[in-house]
């Protein structure tokens, strides 16, 4: 069974800047990791070669840090990684990344299942998987807390409230997944070196991608940002009051008094 697993590097921290002028997420030079659910993405995708054999091609878009992303993926047990990189594809929307994802898993070619986390924690919109599917004419079975398959058919347990229900559809298909649907695996330190020491990453950018370059990116993004709003906090004056503890309440009620905050207490 060959796999496709769709990863995202996302930010480490919430701490990151805006684009005041794009509205787009100013990712260079910002720490990041893997994706928390892509990571089970890519747990599900090696338990089922593990099963079934085949293969397995970890597929991101990002600028080239996210390289690093696809250093994990390889550690865990990937046999190839693939990073869509490119100023053309700088600052897309999720339907202007699933389109570029889309290109990419054509040039692929060969796959019989492609695995996304269910939503990225940056942008959490869920969107990507499901317009992937789309672009690429796939059934899609969405929210996966189990899946299995067999040589024609893949079926899926969706969690819903107070129960469950399953899918089942033909192969190829496109599965998003939630993140119990596993604990995944710690790459062992061996592994690490020799992703860093041997392996390595494939680059495609626009060139490589073919398509319509218009829908590329930011220019080919039909969401964008009006504006960007920063979050100011103001601190009021703090007045501390001295005394003994029953002229110091005193004080107290007579400011809350004076501001109209504090009715119907008498003091002493």
């Amino acid at each position: 069974m060959d796999i496709i697993v769709c990863v995202k590097q996302v930010p480490e921290t919430s701490e990151i800047g805006w684009d005041p002028k794009t509205g787009t997420l100013l990712r260079e030079g910002a720490g990041g990791i893997l994706n928390p659910t892509d990571k089970n993405a890519l747990e599900a995708a090696l338990q089922l070669r593990e099963e079934h054999g085949g293969h397995i091609t970890a597929l991101s878009m990002g600028p080239p840090q996210a390289e690093e992303a696809l250093r994990e993926a390889l550690s865990m047990g990937v046999d190839r990684a693939v990073l869509l990189s490119d100023s053309l594809l700088a600052g897309a929307d999720t339907l202007s990344t699933s389109y570029a994802l889309g290109l990419a898993v054509k040039k692929v070619a060969r796959y019989d299942l492609i695995l996304c986390g269910k939503e990225s924690s940056d942008g959490m919109t869920a969107q990507v998987g499901p317009q992937l599917a789309e672009l690429l004419n796939l059934p899609q079975l969405t929210y996966a807390t189990e899946i299995t398959a067999n040589r024609n058919t893949v079926r899926t347990k969706q969690r819903l409230e107070g129960g469950f229900r399953i899918l089942e559809t033909c192969l190829p298909a496109l599965i998003t997944v939630e993140r119990g649907i596993n604990q995944p695996r710690i790459p062992p330190m061996d592994s690490i070196l020799e992703t860093y020491r041997d392996r390595e990453v494939q680059v495609w950018g626009a060139d490589e991608l073919g398509g319509d370059k218009g829908h590329f990116g930011l220019k080919g993004s039909p969401t964008q940002a009006r504006s960007v709003y920063s979050k100011r906090v103001k601190r009021g004056q703090v007045s501390i009051l001295q005394g003994e503890p029953d002229e110091v309440a005193r004080k107290l009620i007579g400011i809350l008094r004076q501001r109209d905050l504090l009715r119907g207490v008498h003091g002493t």
